[in-house]
């Protein structure tokens, strides 16, 4: 029993030593991973430490070129208006037939060149010539009638006065004597008319210029006032366009204007012919019509062209690049450095001079003002900047955008 015993202790007194053991055990596991828990926490706040000094040394100077950065300059700045429309020529004419026939034939074609007076084609006008005849009948009896009587009158007038006949009597055939002047009078108005149409009938150009287009053909049968031809003279031409009602008073008539008709390349001079003394019903824009020379004819009516008038200046103005001012949600603003911080500055513009690239400062700005004459993104209003001799920056914003005019 005692032997038996004494193994009973040994198995219990070993398992109890594995138990403490492993206890022992897992009490150094934990605390060695609670150490290195708090060691990867106090390094993640370490390295954000150090990452937002970096951060902050990275934003703490913006450094800008020289080339980037200008000073408001004094110029002048010639202005310009433009506007468009197409040619058109104002000395455009349309033959109409002066009384109703059959059209026999037309002597020219669409594009052909006429003469003022020349005959452009005939028409059957038997109608007129029979009308004529009847007129000049009509004429010839009314006259007979009304020397029958004047005769007459000439005779009861001598028996009148030797007391044949009553001065009433007289005083008929006085009556009788003027109605048949008047028929007479009547009848030879009316065969003048008749003449008049017969001559007006035949088909004739009233100007100089190009046939632009055939609206009858032979062996149609017209009516009076029917449109036959249209005749164009392209001596001249005319371009008429709209001006805004804010522009308009810089112009006046005379005022030489360079037109670039499409399809040329060399721009045309020509003059402002006359100004619209009010605006277009609800475009407030006025038309302004200019007369251009067309000796040669190298322009076409229906042709387009833009006029361009150049505007001297004689004021010297503030200006800036074109590419230094930005329009943010309609309002125009520049980035000027200011003691080492970077302002965001609202300017109100003027003129704008598109082929030298700058556009006129009205307010905001001072002439030691310095600006910056690129575009960049991700700016902020009140970061620290400076200007560096380096051809490039060092520490900027984002991006350059591309120069563009506002």
């Amino acid at each position: 029993m005692d032997k038996k015993k004494r193994n009973r202790w040994l198995v219990w007194g070993g398992a109890a030593v594995v138990v403490l053991s492993a206890g022992a055990g897992a009490a150094v596991y934990a605390g060695k991973s609670d150490n290195k828990a708090t060691d990867s926490k106090q390094a993640s706040k370490d390295g954000a430490k150090a990452g937002s000094k970096d951060d902050k040394k990275k934003e703490a100077t913006l450094e800008f070129a020289s080339r980037e950065v200008t000073k408001p300059q004094m110029a002048t700045m010639p202005g310009s208006i433009e506007f468009s429309g197409p040619l058109v020529a104002p000395n455009t004419v349309v033959v109409r037939s002066k009384a109703s026939g059959v059209l026999l034939n037309l002597h020219v074609a669409e594009g052909s060149r006429v003469r003022n007076g020349q005959s452009l084609g005939e028409l059957d006008l038997e109608e007129l010539r029979y009308r004529v005849a009847e007129r000049r009948a009509s004429l010839e009896a009314a006259q007979a009638q009304f020397q029958q009587a004047e005769r007459s009158y000439k005779a009861n007038e001598d028996l009148a006065a030797k007391a044949f006949i009553s001065s009433t009597a007289l005083d008929n055939f006085r009556a009788s004597m003027e109605a048949a002047r008047g028929q007479w009078l009547a009848a030879k108005a009316q065969l003048e008319t008749a003449q008049s149409s017969l001559r007006l009938a035949s088909l004739v150009a009233p100007i100089s210029g190009v046939v632009a287009k055939r609206h009858a053909v032979p062996g149609e049968k017209l009516s009076a006032e029917q449109q036959v031809l249209s005749i164009v003279d392209l001596g001249k031409l005319e371009l008429a366009g709209l001006v805004g009602t804010h522009e308009v008073a810089r112009l006046k008539p005379g005022m030489a204007v360079a037109v670039k008709v499409e399809g040329d390349e060399q721009p045309v001079q020509a003059r402002i012919s006359r100004i619209a003394p009010a605006a277009e019903p609800g475009t407030r824009s006025i038309g302004v019509t200019l007369e251009i020379a067309n000796p040669e004819e190298r322009f076409r009516a229906g042709q387009y062209a833009v006029a361009r008038v150049e505007l001297p200046d004689n004021a010297q103005r503030m200006t800036l690049p074109a590419t230094a001012v930005i329009n943010a949600s309609g309002q125009d603003h520049v980035w000027v450095l200011e003691k080492g911080t970077l302002v965001r500055r609202v300017v109100t513009t003027g003129r704008r001079d598109a082929r030298e690239g700058r556009i006129e400062i009205l307010q905001g700005l001072k002439a030691e003002d310095q600006v910056l004459a690129a575009r960049f993104d991700n700016l902020r209003d009140g970061a620290s900047a400076k200007v560096v001799d380096s051809r490039a920056p060092r520490v900027a914003s984002a991006a350059a955008s591309a120069p563009a005019l506002q």
